[in-house]
């Protein structure tokens, strides 16, 4: 080897195409799309995809996930903890059963269409709402209520963070998930338990290769309430569309005011 040369590392893994692939496809990209915005050939990334090529230069790795918005570790299926935040985390204020289900709908069905680890946690009368609108389509997705999964913001958490976990070392390159806290029936104390609950989900499940939709339904959440979710939530729905949320606090921020507020 001659002076001022180096050999770059090169890193192998058989999950390298199908983590890549689910993380273009939640973008939207075709590959020459990727291709332009990460400097990285189209030809070699369809090599990569297809499990053709399973060693791949980290210089080029990196090119990919830094596109992506994603870890390398995320796209080699090493660690999901390891790396850069690539948790989405969603709100949804809803109105209607309509409204409801035009961005959960679509949502859910994408997810198994791109064979990806999907779960409704909502009411019972959402859970029928979305079977009804899936068609046929809600064998692929897991259902759980609110009132049981949300025992308490510890309990959901560490749920939320075993389902992923599994799917993801079970072979599910993400996951989506469509999560809807129960506020009827809860205390001030609780109701900031909550709030603070929805802040802390951005730090605990920062590396977590998952998006979480949050609906609120504004005809019986308070606007109190509502708008502590504009707060906690980096991205806002509406149908299907997803906008960066103007209003967001970063955790830091919002939970050292909730705690002078308390």
């Amino acid at each position: 080897m001659g002076c001022g040369q180096h050999e770059e590392t090169i890193l192998s893994s058989a999950r390298i195409g199908k983590t890549l692939q689910a993380a273009r496809g939640r973008r939207g990209w075709s590959r020459e799309a990727l291709a332009y915005h990460a400097g990285v050939s189209a030809s070699a990334i369809a090599q990569i995809e297809s499990g053709r090529r399973r060693e791949v230069r980290l210089s080029s790795l990196a090119a990919l996930a830094g596109a992506l918005s994603v870890s390398v570790d995320y796209l080699i299926g090493s660690d999901a903890a390891v790396g850069s935040s690539v948790f989405e985390h969603l709100v949804l204020r809803y109105s209607s059963d309509e409204e409801f289900l035009a961005a959960t709908v679509p949502f859910l069905a994408q997810g198994v269409e791109r064979s990806e680890a999907v779960l409704a946690v909502t009411t019972h009368a959402n859970i029928e709402l979305l079977r009804d609108a899936l068609n046929g389509g809600d064998e692929d997705v897991a259902f759980a209520e609110s009132i049981d999964w949300c025992s308490s913001p510890n309990e959901a958490m560490h749920r939320y963070r075993t389902f992923v976990t599994e799917r993801f070392e079970a072979g599910a390159m993400w996951t989506r998930i469509v999560g809807e806290p129960v506020w009827a029936g809860r205390s001030d104390a609780e109701v900031t338990a909550w709030t603070r609950y929805e802040s802390l989900l951005n730090l605990a499940c920062a590396s977590l290769p998952a998006t979480i939709l949050c609906p609120y339904d504004a005809r019986a959440v308070p606007a109190s309430v509502v708008a502590d979710a504009h707060r906690t939530h980096p991205a806002v729905v509406r149908g299907t569309g997803i906008t960066a949320n103007a209003e967001y606090w970063k955790p830091e921020d919002f939970l050292l005011e909730a705690h002078t507020a308390a």
